[in-house]
């Protein structure tokens, strides 16, 4: 389904437009991005993204292995270990989502431009009127 097609209201959405939030979520962005680097087990992985509940990081990895992208290795160990690693699928959604985030840092100049411009023209509107 092409992307002008994606309809939803909240209840039904389609599955692209639901792995599309999973991916661009606030903490999947984030660990995707880190996964990049290397392998990480639960707890450096929650150091490492920061400002995380163990419960948003849980959910969070739940849902990007449900979908195909982390791999959760659980060593029979004591303690136990586990491990998470991008899948092929994974990395390459990570990039492709780390290619956005470099985006946005570099054009953040132009965006806070922009803003300024945006709300001096409104607040120059709301005076004339």
């Amino acid at each position: 389904m092409p992307v002008s097609e994606w309809k939803g209201d909240g209840e039904a959405m389609c599955p692209q437009r639901l792995l599309l939030e999973h991916v661009t979520s606030r903490w999947g962005v984030l660990v995707l991005i880190q996964l990049l680097d290397r392998p990480y087990r639960f707890s450096e992985l929650r150091r490492a993204i920061g400002r995380v509940s163990e419960k948003m990081l849980t959910q969070t990895l739940q849902t990007l292995e449900r979908d195909g992208l982390v791999h959760r290795d659980a060593k029979p160990v004591i303690p136990p270990r586990v491990d998470y690693s991008l899948t092929e699928l994974g990395r390459e959604a990570a990039e492709q989502v780390r290619a956005l985030a470099q985006w946005t840092e570099q054009r953040m100049p132009d965006v806070l431009s922009a803003r300024l411009a945006h709300e001096e023209a409104r607040g120059i509107k709301s005076r004339a009127s």
